[in-house]
């Protein structure tokens, strides 16, 4: 009982008017009446299951039309050579570091009864096995590629619809989307920013959720309709890299930068930031949920030049430096290109080949070899 009056106390403080609402507005004016229909927080429960939905799609997806897509641009099913299970280099190579030093190695060649060259062996094949095939990379990038472009076409249309429905579906869809992106975190390629992946994913389904409990539902499309439409070129860039289409890549680089300068430099500084910010004190006093939305957007912007100082980075080299677009190691990999360059094998150190595993090393230079 104690906790459900807890609940119930937290509940009425969490909904209070003063805090989501102007001063003029009360809940009981936001329900439903006289065929109007408003927003209720309830509707974002749905998103859950409709996170796990989208995996499922997702799922078919890549192996129906990514896959066949991929092997069309020439890439290939990597098959990762199998290495003997050894429960203490597996522990080592978890809990210490993937990388032993000489001491290490020689330290576990004693404990496994190995030679050293085979215990270094074992640790450079553990590591080629963590690292993503180009074919799921491939696989990911087509799958956001497909959902932002149906989401962004979408968004458009529904903001000349105004009956809620098509608003409802458009929020319930992105939010949903970014569920499915943390639920899959543990699944998709490893990243160096993962902590970034979900920080983002987090504030983002924030940003959604609040701006609907409050009725900012057009300010909140237009959101985020200026940040998925620079991403459709992002992705098609990521796949197009991975395919090994240099030239082509480069080119939906510059298109993806000249739309993101226009759409996150532009058009949501001076168009939507004025309409949230400036427009509504012509109307009302700051309120809390007023405030909130726009410390929220305002944090957003400064990602933006934040990240446009990257892009201007990869751009100069790219210009100037006649230097691929798409290599830079600390650039952030969620919403701008990352490094997508082939990631080949660790290759064997000649010293450690065997005569035959060298000569067939050598006999792969010649034109006339057959395997």
């Amino acid at each position: 009982m104690t906790y459900r009056r807890m609940f119930q106390t937290f509940k009425e403080w969490f909904w209070l008017e003063r805090f989501w609402l102007p001063p003029t507005i009360k809940w009981s004016d936001l329900e439903d009446h006289d065929g109007l229909v408003f927003v209720k927080p309830s509707h974002l429960y749905m998103t859950i299951p409709y996170a796990f939905g989208l995996l499922i799609i997702r799922h078919f997806f890549e192996k129906f039309i990514a896959t066949p897509l991929a092997k069309t641009f020439g890439i290939k099913e990597e098959i990762r050579k199998k290495i003997t299970p050894n429960t203490v280099l597996e522990t080592f190579f978890k809990h210490s570091t993937r990388q032993p030093s000489h001491t290490d190695i020689y330290g576990l060649a004693k404990k496994c009864n190995l030679t050293e060259r085979q215990v270094e062996r074992w640790f450079r094949s553990r590591r080629n096995q963590e690292k993503p095939c180009r074919m799921k990379k491939f696989q990911e990038a087509c799958w956001r590629f497909a959902f932002y472009l149906m989401i962004t076409v979408a968004g458009i249309v529904f903001l000349y619809d105004p009956l809620l429905p098509s608003q409802y579906w458009y929020y319930i869809l992105e939010m949903s989307f970014y569920w499915s992106l943390i639920f899959s975190l543990g699944s998709d390629v490893k990243r160096k920013d993962f902590l970034a992946h979900v920080i983002h994913h987090l504030a983002a389904i924030s940003l959604m959720s609040f701006s609907w409990c409050a009725n900012y539902i057009r300010s909140g499309t237009l959101v985020m309709i200026v940040h998925d439409v620079a991403d459709i070129w992002l992705e098609s860039a990521k796949m197009f890299s991975y395919a090994g289409w240099k030239q082509t890549c480069n080119t939906l680089f510059f298109i993806f930068s000249t739309i993101f300068f226009i759409s996150r430099l532009i058009i949501f500084p001076f168009w939507i930031l004025y309409c949230t910010l400036i427009l509504p004190l012509h109307y009302l006093e700051p309120f809390f949920s007023y405030i909130f939305l726009n410390l929220q957007l305002l944090v957003l912007q400064v990602l933006h030049l934040y990240w446009c100082y990257f892009i201007l980075k990869m751009l100069r080299r790219c210009i100037f430096m006649k230097g691929p677009c798409h290599s830079s190691g600390s650039f952030p990999s969620q919403n701008f290109f990352e490094n997508t360059m082939r990631e080949e094998e660790e290759p064997i150190p000649l010293h450690e080949l065997s005569w035959k595993e060298f000569l067939h090393k050598e006999n792969r230079k010649h034109p006339n070899y057959q395997q």
